[in-house]
């Protein structure tokens, strides 16, 4: 009886110090802005004309996040996420998935993490981890043309493992089709992952990752390069990637995992299944003028072929400045300058080639 009660008394500390160990932390980003975009007509007629409108989120996607650690000893943890992204203008959820991540794992130090969900793919976690655009920010939510090679930046039914050592991470992801095909939420099925080396004020990484259309068996691959540089105030990046599309990959699906580049763009890069391949070359910084304000510059370079140069074919040159001013560790005013510019077979919807966006807005994480 002794013994039973001993064991009963060890277990219900044990149950007290785990819970004593547990997180539950709610936060999230409230993000709105102003913005004025030029050549945004919605026809030909009327192509020249500017929109005034308030976004939601120059910065950020606003977002309510749930993390929930549990450290249960012996150096492992249970890790859970869900997070719910929305359109602050309008209150409405900023996508048809509520829960725009939603995963539940293990970690170790010396075995590493297994996570299993929706969640981040491998090529945008190596670009945030990496080579983000922006040393605060990993890139501006309205014009983002690098979410654009991350094939969808999420993927459904994701197992995914990261293991570091020392300099060293790498991270490996499989998503099960579960008999669904690839759809603009990014379902179907996914293997790729990254390697990446860290020393100092040096960062590389190189990543791959392949989705499959199971209704046609079609294909698209991406592979991406990126580093960084950091020394005090600087931050420097640079990256490469290519996005490669079987030969009757649906358009459809394209237009879906393409957007992003050029913001509204995407859709128009891919009306048409004819797509071959698609590279971007990305280099710019930040500099960290004092403890509240930071500046930035980035530039993308992007070339798409087509099966035939007449539906395809084009560049795309984008750029994007901003001004970011903190006024404590939450709330931060900016402002951010866009331009984009058009060549060959690649136009705007409304048949124009240039566009400008000027953004500001205010951002409070919580």
């Amino acid at each position: 009886m002794k013994k039973i009660s001993l064991v009963l008394g060890l277990l219900a500390a044990g149950i007290t110090s785990a819970y004593a160990q547990s997180s539950v932390t709610i936060g999230g980003i409230v993000d709105a802005a102003v913005q004025h975009k030029t050549n945004a007509g919605a026809t030909a007629a009327t192509r020249g004309d500017s929109i005034n409108s308030v976004i939601p989120g120059g910065m950020s996607q606003s977002r309510l996040n749930f993390n929930v650690v549990e450290d249960m000893g012996g150096g492992l943890k249970a890790l859970a996420n869900l997070e719910h992204r929305l359109l602050i203008d309008t209150g409405s959820a900023g996508s048809t998935n509520f829960w725009q991540q939603s995963w539940v794992g293990l970690e170790s130090k010396e075995f590493g993490r297994v996570s299993l969900g929706r969640q981040f793919n491998v090529l945008f976690d190596a670009m945030t981890s990496t080579y983000a655009s922006y040393k605060y920010s990993p890139y501006v939510e309205p014009f983002k043309p690098e979410i654009g090679m991350t094939l969808g930046a999420r993927n459904d039914n994701m197992i995914k493992y990261l293991i570091v050592a020392g300099g060293l991470a790498a991270e490996f992801q499989y998503s099960l089709s579960e008999g669904n095909a690839l759809a603009a939420s990014a379902n179907g099925k996914s293997s790729g992952g990254f390697l990446k080396y860290s020393e100092g004020e040096f960062a590389v990484v190189g990543a791959y990752l392949a989705l499959t259309d199971t209704a046609t068996s079609k294909q698209v691959k991406e592979t991406n390069f990126g580093g960084s540089y950091t020394s005090g105030p600087v931050y420097l990046s640079a990256a490469w990637g290519k996005t490669s599309f079987d030969l009757g990959f649906p358009a459809a699906l394209n237009a879906a995992i393409s957007a992003g580049v050029g913001g509204a763009l995407g859709a128009n890069m891919a009306t048409t299944a004819l797509t071959d391949s698609r590279t971007m070359t990305q280099f710019g910084g930040t500099y960290q003028v004092t403890s509240a304000l930071n500046i930035g510059a980035n530039y993308w370079n992007v070339k798409q072929t087509g099966v035939t140069p007449a539906t395809g074919d084009g560049t795309m040159k984008l750029m994007n400045v901003v001004a970011d001013y903190a006024f404590s560790k939450r709330t931060e005013v900016y402002v951010h300058f866009d331009h984009t510019v058009l060549g060959g077979n690649l136009i705007f919807a409304n048949t124009a080639t240039k566009r400008d966006d000027f953004t500001v807005g205010v951002r409070h994480r919580f």
